[in-house]
């Protein structure tokens, strides 16, 4: 009887875990208001190359599709470097640290408040690049605010669903996000890297250096999660 309704639990858990990642892929396609696709299409080809077609790998295609979950988990990420810096050079944080269960409460929701801020930030400087790009049709405070609104409260909605999963899915939820994500646009990075390759664009040396350095984001993420 226990061993059916522990695996009972855990299809229910992952079940969930499924229906959550599922929303979070379908929001990587919604995209920001204000934006022209085929400026948009035009400009991702051109910087599929660099560190934007990396970072778009992190947060599932969201970025060439310059979706409300555009700036993905990142900030969160930022956050808990900082916070986890703090805890080593700060008198506060080392306090909060010492005082067990209700220190960590405190210091997860100053990350928490630490993201929210890096997201406004960040999505300030996204309304203001892709007005600068050329790309929105009506530029203005309009279409600042509702980028603005609309990314920071994206990002938001990305660390509660993670932290949904890691309540009652499998676990472990912003890790997740960040696999589906990397998972999501994994095929395309091979694709296009092969064909480089081939086309003469890019030597093995540089091939290399670019798994090298995708491969060592990836560990330093999981690295900073699970210190968390």
């Amino acid at each position: 009887m226990s061993s059916s309704s522990s695996s009972s639990d855990l299809k229910n858990r992952i079940i969930f875990t499924i229906a959550i990642l599922a929303v979070y892929r379908f929001g990587t396609f919604v995209p920001l208001p204000g934006i022209d696709p085929e400026q948009l299409k035009i400009l991702m080809e051109g910087n599929q190359k660099g560190l934007l077609g990396m970072f778009n790998v992190f947060a599932g295609g969201a970025v060439s599709r310059m979706a409300i979950f555009a700036l993905g988990i990142m900030p969160y990420i930022s956050s808990s470097i900082i916070v986890q810096l703090l805890t080593g050079v700060s008198d506060y944080f080392k306090n909060l640290k010492s005082q067990g269960e209700t220190g960590r409460a405190k210091i997860t929701q100053i990350t928490r408040y630490g993201t929210v801020v890096l997201a406004f930030v960040q999505s300030i400087f996204i309304a203001l690049l892709l007005e600068s790009y050329g790309i929105v049709l009506d530029p203005g405070f309009l279409f600042r605010f509702t980028a603005v609104v609309s990314i920071t409260t994206g990002t938001m909605l990305l660390l509660w669903l993670g932290e949904k999963i890691t309540e009652h899915g499998i676990g472990n939820g912003i890790s997740l996000i960040i696999m589906v994500g990397i998972i999501a646009g994994f095929p395309n990075v091979v694709i296009s890297e092969i064909s480089y390759f081939q086309q003469g664009v890019r030597g093995i040396l540089s091939e290399l250096f670019l798994m090298l350095l995708f491969f060592f984001l990836v560990m330093m993420i999981i690295l900073v999660q699970q210190g968390v």
